[in-house]
């Protein structure tokens, strides 16, 4: 597998076991340090996939999903928003969206839904659970990331060594969150190239 950013990123991260959770989730600061490696070759963007039927607009600015399952297996989704020279995008869009424990979605309101903009060194943080299975899906979450003035990217983060992964006809391997456990909890790291 070559050694990009992207990968050397997600590695380096794994070894870190800073609190994930708490007060450290709700500052304006990433639960956890992300910096970018020395050097970088190269980046192919980010690939597209379907918004699905579940898209809703209008979500609230926010970070904490997880507040809506206080019981659900929480985790924080972490990452960059690089462009294709692997320089950090501050203040791109970055908006999640995925099912519930149950796996259903709340088309109604806002649960489990929310965006914001990506701080001055280009890293995104959400925390959230980890959403159920549903019927003729793995385990994933939508999202939408857009550069400022940019095109918006439609794409969707599976975890890795999922059973159901190789019967989702929608799964793609580069689309697999790095996830690192830690006393805290899981951390799923993804950098987006745009």
């Amino acid at each position: 597998m070559r050694a990009t950013r992207r990968r050397l990123l997600s590695t380096g991260l794994a070894s870190l076991t800073l609190p994930l959770f708490g007060p450290a989730a709700a500052a304006a600061e990433p639960p956890v340090p992300l910096e970018p490696t020395r050097s970088c070759g190269g980046e192919e963007p980010t690939i597209a996939q379907t918004e699905g039927p579940f898209f809703k607009p209008g979500t609230p600015a926010r970070r904490d999903l997880a507040g809506d399952a206080p019981e659900g297996e929480r985790i924080t989704l972490a990452g960059f928003v690089l462009d294709t020279a692997c320089r950090p995008v501050p203040g791109a869009l970055v908006e999640l969206w995925h099912a519930d424990g149950e796996g259903e979605y709340d088309n109604r309101g806002f649960r489990f839904r929310g965006h914001q903009l990506t701080d001055g060194a280009g890293r995104w943080w959400f925390d959230t659970i980890v959403p159920a299975y549903y019927p003729g899906r793995t385990r994933h979450y939508h999202a939408k990331v857009q550069r400022p003035g940019g095109r918006l990217l439609t794409t969707q983060l599976y975890f890795p060594d999922e059973p159901r992964n190789r019967r989702d006809g929608l799964f793609d391997e580069r689309l697999v969150l790095a996830v690192s456990r830690a006393p805290e909890g899981p951390l799923g790291r993804f950098d987006f190239v745009v």
